[in-house]
């Protein structure tokens, strides 16, 4: 009888459905001395703190009292399916967004300047060259949100 698979390879490519396309957890992520770091050249990354059209989003500017807003951020985030945080501080939060049907993740991170109240934004996937637009999506998702719960401008 014919087989299309044999056993062991049905296994590794159930594995590599279920895990395969998560990637690796970035090692430089986060902070860096002059604030969230850059996005690669490919088009699967935006940032707030970008010069270039391809890679450049505006900034969140909250609203109201940041001991009040920032924590409303946090649990926004919450609340949206398949994303999860990762790291959360009183300036930082790092996300795991997971897409539904590929279980992609890609790292969504905010990094809040008490000083200014303006915060930045980062979102990268984690695999692949392009996203077709879907960081931006999730970050204008987010941003529309936020503002329509008036948490930020």
């Amino acid at each position: 009888m014919y087989r299309f698979f044999e056993p062991g390879l049905k296994l590794a490519l159930i594995l590599f459905m279920v895990n395969g396309c998560s990637g690796k957890r970035p090692e430089a992520i986060g902070i860096g001395p002059s604030g969230l770091r850059g996005c690669p050249k490919s088009p699967n990354c935006i940032s707030s703190e970008a010069k270039d059209p391809q890679h450049a989003i505006d900034p969140f500017r909250l609203k109201g009292d940041p001991n009040v807003s920032w924590p409303l951020i946090r649990d926004e985030i919450v609340s949206m399916p398949g994303w999860v945080i990762v790291t959360a501080t009183d300036n930082y939060i790092h996300v795991e967004c997971k897409s539904r049907i590929f279980r992609f993740i890609d790292d969504l991170e905010l990094y809040f300047n008490s000083s200014n109240g303006i915060i930045s934004i980062r979102s990268a996937s984690r695999i692949g060259y392009s996203d077709f637009g879907a960081n931006r999506r999730r970050v204008e998702l987010l941003r529309n949100e936020l503002r329509t719960k008036q948490v930020i401008e």
